[in-house]
């Protein structure tokens, strides 16, 4: 069996990456700060609470954050390690096809001083998929029970995780006045009910992405708004077909580099 030990080329490795069935050490991880995320004040204090409870030894969630692409799901969780790095959290990143080896990612974390987020990003699996199964039994335990060091946080345009179908409305029955769903819709619903904490990110508005442009202009150190300004950040929004947090971001990041030279 391919060894499982976490490498630690330094003794303070504070994220790691699952490849070819082994736990690689990720020498730079990306430094995301929690207060650089703007307009997702609620979902940032949820997610911060939870984890500062997971820290502290305190009962908490699994979390599932899903939404429209762009918000700011995938840079959250990874805020969570530069927020709490210092206080024991440590995070693993793994691919959504490698949840398959769950069983083997964890065995050498269980037990650790350290506390380990399993960072899943983007994931959607089919309903026959073998790592829906092995993320069930992750999620709930089965006869082996889940280490206390460990939580899965997960990323997903999908509210329930699986591609959904015209025809999983057609499964839809009525039994005494009430209105239920078929087993398609049953399964999708019972994955994503397994986290104990749901994050929902929406996509923003007109306003709301104009306002983020100026709150990124501002970060950057350029005050400077006018009726010019606007219509280039609409122009930019319009060009890509998204009025997201990263592509408000990115037009700041042009604004404020193009006045810069």
């Amino acid at each position: 069996m391919p060894d499982t030990t976490l490498d630690r080329p330094t003794a303070d490795s504070r994220a790691y990456r699952w490849r070819e069935r082994r736990l690689l050490p990720i020498l730079h991880p990306q430094v995301v700060d929690v207060d650089g995320l703007l307009g997702i004040d609620r979902q940032k204090q949820a997610l911060l609470d939870n984890t500062r409870r997971f820290v502290e030894r305190r009962p908490a969630n699994h979390a599932l954050l899903t939404g429209a692409r762009g918000t700011g799901k995938s840079s959250l969780v990874k805020a969570m390690l530069h927020a709490f790095g210092d206080r024991g959290l440590r995070m693993v990143e793994v691919p959504p096809h490698d949840l398959t080896d769950l069983p083997d990612i964890v065995a050498p974390l269980r037990g650790r001083d350290e506390r380990f987020v399993l960072y899943v990003d983007d994931f959607s699996v089919a309903a026959n998929d073998p790592a829906l199964t092995a993320l069930k039994t992750a999620l709930d335990g089965g006869v082996e029970a889940p280490p206390d060091n460990v939580l899965i946080y997960a990323t997903s345009n999908r509210r329930h995780l699986m591609p959904e179908f015209r025809r999983d409305n057609e499964e839809y029955h009525w039994v005494d006045d009430e209105l239920h769903p078929g087993e398609s819709t049953e399964e999708k619903i019972s994955l994503s009910e397994r986290f104990g904490l749901w994050l929902s990110f929406q996509p923003f508005d007109q306003d709301r992405y104009l306002d983020l442009v100026r709150l990124h202009l501002g970060a950057l150190g350029d005050t400077h708004w006018d009726e010019a300004t606007e219509k280039l950040a609409l122009r930019w929004a319009l060009e890509r077909a998204s009025r997201s947090g990263r592509v408000a971001q990115q037009f700041a990041r042009h604004w404020a580099g193009r006045a810069a030279g």
